[in-house]
């Protein structure tokens, strides 16, 4: 019997009982926020036995007939010499013990935050320490925006074959997110929304590099077919369809409009509409609202019948206000009109249809500009083969720099080709290579290999293209410069573009009047069918109002100026009419303010109000008789007439008109709907210089998907880009490995 006590001791030396070096007290090793349990039932590894949960606790190994009770070690026998066993728990690679007066804490390296670690005989364990380090608890973690992850012990992913060996120590493993709870829905509606945002083919999935990737991630999410990812992208379009149905039901005023043709492979042809408010916030929105196919998009009828199918399906055939269009110019007036017949039967149109139909500035812009290159093509393309041969070897660049230098040439810009799909690149080649005509026509005379150099005749067309392809070029970043552009700046590239023009007409070189007068020609088309639209929405800005207006048509039209100038005046009077005939819901904040104190200076004011008891009863009799004998200004001629404000760089005219609100409600609501008009269909952050002049075409593999997934990818990358980051953090319940 002695003998086998005394074997049992030599047992209990030689074996580690416990797993780690941390306490494990009543369940925690398998209820813990960051424990995984590998098997609650008995294993016997080698010569280790590890039973149930039953784990010794504190650093120390018990030792002879040592007890375990609770959080203390109790020795039979004082006298047994124990042994320190070595700290193998991975939570010490960020944690320091630091002793103090009575006990020992636990110092994290990173954030230098001490916790309990032991105090005499009590140890307090680690499984607070894991939790500050792989919960993110630790601000350090959280600024740098990760999480550490401890690894697991033990075992081979086996290449990834989804199959792991079993650990030959039961070890915890603490990954923080990285073990959440796997979901085969929210997976595939994640793979769905990654499709729609970059534009991957939806066949992604057969693929079997992609198929090997997802399955070394998580084996056990199941690779779906196309139509099935087919159903998943589409369910995602139809819920945030939804979302956006219910934002459209709170928009405070209403929608204009923006429509572009496409075309495909196939020649069918699609038409895309999108819808431009700025909502409650008096912030400027965009949205992709169809992508429809139409049996031929450039007939008649099929523009109308797109949008009516639209406005009805978005419940908004009483808030359409404008439409922006981007189509070939020979073919606007036919559009216009047939819009503006068939929506005004269906929709109550603003100001009888005057401002319905707008033209894309950015559209007549490059219209212009490309005009202007074509007049001058054989010209373009000399100094491109110029620039090719000049850049062909670097002994020819060198001799090249060697000729401008003798010719003392000034000029600090390099020779580039041009993009032939963006004008303003071709314009920077023509304008460098302006100041470096003396050396193109040198390089000739000396290099025998060179006969591309053009005339002097050439040179002068290409001068004159330059003049006038810099307002154009000048404007467009003006307008690209803006953020979010409302239909108030764009008043100011026109007006001026226009007295350009008008001017180069009459200049006495018959180059440059030539070149001035077709662009003249152009140009005058959109300002005449846009010029009223455009000022209107100038005279919403407060810096500006009528004041602009007037000293820019005095500048264009001369003495003819004033009958322009009413124009403009009667408009945005009959406009402002029929605001104040639409019934105007209070805003909670008008409400809060008062009408008497904060409302508009109107019959509505009640200035003749009982006293309060201060003695003033016959003044507040003296008001009222004033005010029935006087009539009141409206909310348009009082803001008319105030003085304009300050022109400050950093104005925003939506926060502006967001604070004045209360003291303008109705002309709040027509200056909302007025500068949300999309003057320019090319959206935030895209070039202008790129923006196509008629057609787009759909890619091949777009072309040949059904109509109705076309839609749902174009329209749910519009969408998903709008809405709110998800909030919703993986769980970080970590969960026991299937099959432990």
């Amino acid at each position: 019997m002695a003998e086998e006590t005394a074997n049992d001791t030599q047992v209990a030396q030689d074996n580690e009982i416990a797993p780690n070096d941390e306490a494990v007290q009543g369940d925690e090793a398998i209820q813990g926020d960051e424990l995984i349990v590998h098997g609650d039932e008995m294993m016997a590894q080698g010569d280790e036995l590890v039973q149930g949960d039953d784990f010794a606790q504190g650093d120390e190994l018990a030792q002879g007939d040592d007890l375990v009770q609770g959080n203390e070690l109790v020795a039979a026998e004082e006298t047994t010499p124990r042994r320190r066993r070595r700290k193998k728990s991975l939570v010490w690679e960020h944690f320091t013990i630091e002793e103090i007066a009575g006990g020992t804490r636990a110092c994290c390296n990173l954030c230098k935050q001490t916790f309990a670690y032991s105090s005499g005989s009590k140890i307090a364990g680690t499984s607070h320490l894991k939790r500050h380090i792989t919960l993110g608890s630790c601000p350090k973690i959280k600024n740098q925006d990760q999480r550490l992850a401890l690894p697991s012990a033990g075992g081979t992913d086996n290449d990834g074959e989804g199959t792991a060996e079993r650990p030959t120590k039961r070890r915890y493993r603490y990954t923080g997110y990285a073990n959440a709870a796997f979901d085969q829905e929210r997976s595939c509606s994640y793979l769905a929304k990654m499709i729609v945002q970059h534009d991957y083919p939806l066949h992604i999935v057969q693929q079997p590099a992609f198929a090997t990737f997802i399955e070394s991630l998580q084996p056990r999410f199941k690779i779906v077919d196309v139509d099935m990812m087919e159903g998943e992208v589409y369910a995602v379009y139809q819920k945030e369809k939804e979302n956006l149905l219910q934002a459209f039901n709170t928009m405070p005023g209403r929608i204009s409009l923006t429509i572009g043709l496409w075309t495909t492979s196939q020649t069918l042809g699609y038409v895309s509409l999108a819808g431009q408010f700025i909502d409650s916030e008096w912030k400027v929105n965009r949205r992709m609202l169809s992508f429809m196919m139409v049996s031929s998009p450039h007939s008649e009828n099929a523009l109308s019948e797109a949008i009516s199918m639209s406005l009805s399906e978005w419940n908004m055939k009483d808030r359409l206000f404008t439409i922006t269009l981007d189509n070939e110019c020979s073919s606007h007036d036919i559009y216009s009109a047939n819009l503006r017949d068939h929506l005004s039967n269906k929709n109550n149109l603003m100001l009888k249809g005057q401002l319905f139909v707008v033209r894309c500035y950015a559209h007549i812009l490059n219209a212009v500009a490309l005009d202007v290159i074509a007049s001058i093509h054989g010209v373009v393309y000399s100094i491109r083969e110029s620039i090719k041969f000049i850049k062909a070897s670097s002994v020819r660049e060198e001799k090249f720099a060697e000729i401008a230098l003798q010719l003392e040439i000034p000029s600090t810009k390099t020779l580039c080709l041009d993009v032939t799909t963006q004008w303003n690149t071709t314009y920077l080649m023509l304008l460098a290579a302006l100041d470096y005509k003396q050396a193109f026509t040198t390089l000739e005379t000396c290099d025998d290999n060179y006969n591309e150099a053009p005339s002097s005749e050439d040179w002068k067309r290409v001068e004159a293209a330059c003049t006038y392809l810099k307002p154009l070029y000048d404007s467009a970043h003006s307008i690209m410069a803006a953020a979010n552009p409302t239909s108030n700046l764009f008043f100011h590239e026109a007006w001026k573009l226009q007295l350009e023009l008008t001017n180069g007409t009459g200049h006495e070189d018959p180059v440059f009047s030539s070149m001035a007068k077709d662009m003249h020609e152009r140009f005058d088309k959109y300002w005449k069918d846009c010029s009223l639209v455009l000022a209107i929405a100038v005279v919403m800005d407060p810096r500006f109002k009528m004041k602009l207006v007037e000293f820019s048509y005095s500048k264009i039209y001369g003495a003819e100026a004033a009958k322009y100038v009413k124009v403009v005046d009667d408009a945005v009077h009959e406009l402002y009419k029929e605001y104040v005939a639409q019934p105007l819901p209070l805003t909670p904040a008008y409400v809060e303010q008062g009408e008497a104190n904060n409302g508009p200076a109107s019959a509505n004011n009640n200035h003749g109000a009982p006293s309060t008891g201060d003695g003033l009863l016959d003044f507040d009799m003296y008001l009222s008789e004033i005010q029935s004998s006087q009539p009141s200004k409206s909310e348009l001629e009082q803001y008319l007439d105030e003085s304009l404000t300050p022109r400050i760089q950093e104005f925003n005219i939506l926060n502006w008109w967001k604070l004045n609100t209360v003291k303008f409600p109705t002309l709040s609501k027509m200056a909302r709907d007025i500068l949300a008009i999309p003057m320019s269909m090319v959206s935030s952050g895209s070039s202008i210089f790129s923006a196509g002049t008629g057609s787009r075409m759909l890619d091949d593999y777009r072309s040949s998907l059904r109509p109705e997934t076309v839609e749902a990818l174009v329209c749910a990358k519009d969408w998903l880009q709008y809405s709110p980051a998800a909030t919703e953090a993986p769980s970080s319940s970590l969960v026991k490995p299937e099959g432990s």
